[in-house]
Order: C-alpha cells, then structure tokens, then sequence
C-alpha cells in the first residue's frame, strides 16, 4: 500500500490518530474516522487495506525509530568486549527513553496503551523478550571474553527486565507530561542502577 503525502492522507492520518488516541485501536471504527475527517469510509479505503493497515501506518514510524536507535547504540555493550576492554555501564534503555520516547510520548502512548486488539497488543511484552535475548546474548560474549558474569537465570533475567522495562514505560502508558516523565525516569536510575551495578559486579 503506497504512503502518499496528499491532503487527503494527512487529513486520515490525523484522523485516525485522534481516534485511536480516544477510544484505543479495539472500539475505534473506520466510520468514526471518516467522520472525523469528513470522508466517505470508502475514500478511506482507498490509503489503507483495513484498520489494522491504518493503524501500523502510524505507529510504524515509532516502532522503526526505536529498532533503528537500538541498532546504533548496541555497540556500547559490545564494542568493549571484542576488544578486552574495561567495561563501563552505560544503561541504553534509560538512554532511549531519554532521548527517543519520552520526546515523542503520543506516539508510543498509542503504540504500547491504544494499541489492544491490534498486532501491538502484546508490544511491551515483545520488547522485553528481546531484551532478554540481547542480554543473555552480551553474557555470553562476556564470558567468551574472560570477563567474570554474574550466575543469573534465564528465568530471573526474565523478572528483572519485567519489573524494570515496566517502570520505564509506565510513564508511556499514562501518557505523561515530558517534563513529569523526565522527572520520573530520574527517580528510576537511582533506584534501579544501583542493583543492576551490583548484579554485574561492576
């Protein structure tokens, strides 16, 4: 399905965002957004397949922006591995929750809370599971390495990204201010740092 820029379509777009955004992507309805945007379902039809199509068009440019952030910050976990180096600690999901999510709350507001019933529905779920692989993947090279790691479980790899990545996100799903939500994720780098230092022994 080609993504064009015409009047139309951004009148859709905005559209079907402002419904999705109010009643979630399950009781939005292809008739409350051509209502919204003053066109025929129809006319609709003619820049999505259904409403599941309309809905990834909006969300899809948040999901893609949080790959492509994760792909160019991998390396600081690994980089210094490969070459035996001191390992330093940096956290990128605090870091991209500074720098990629919280700067653009609606749009992972809808991607992770409106998103029910839809292929996201089970988006945080998903992005903890491959959290999980790229952590027991970066012990794995470590102990390669020589490096000393920690004796931790898959099964409790599993609990703590659970807990944590669910705090970060919390501000998400209630769709916080940036600023409260700024304010929050401090409060969750002195909590969680600290524990997750010692569990590196780092």
């Amino acid at each position: 399905m080609p993504r064009d820029k015409s009047v139309n379509h951004i009148k859709i777009m905005s559209a079907a965002r402002e419904e999705f955004m109010e009643k979630g992507f399950e009781k939005a309805s292809m008739r409350g957004i051509a209502s919204r945007c003053g066109m025929t379902a129809a006319g609709i039809y003619r820049h999505c397949t259904d409403k599941e199509d309309l809905f990834h068009q909006i969300v899809a440019p948040a999901e893609n922006m949080m790959k492509e952030w994760a792909k160019e910050h991998i390396h600081r976990y690994k980089e210094p591995v490969r070459k035996g180096s001191k390992i330093t600690w940096q956290d990128s999901h605090i870091d991209m929750m500074r720098e990629i999510i919280y700067p653009n709350m609606e749009d992972y507001h809808l991607l992770i809370a409106c998103s029910k019933g839809s292929r996201y529905e089970n988006y945080l779920h998903d992005i903890t599971e491959e959290s999980q692989k790229r952590f027991i993947s970066y012990l794995n090279e470590m102990r390669k390495g020589g490096y000393r790691v920690p004796e931790i479980t898959p099964i409790q790899i599993h609990m703590l990204l659970t807990a944590y990545i669910s705090a970060l996100f919390e501000p998400v799903i209630h769709n916080y201010s940036y600023e409260d939500a700024v304010s929050a994720l401090a409060t969750l780098e002195i909590f969680f740092m600290p524990g997750w230092r010692q569990l590196m022994k780092l």
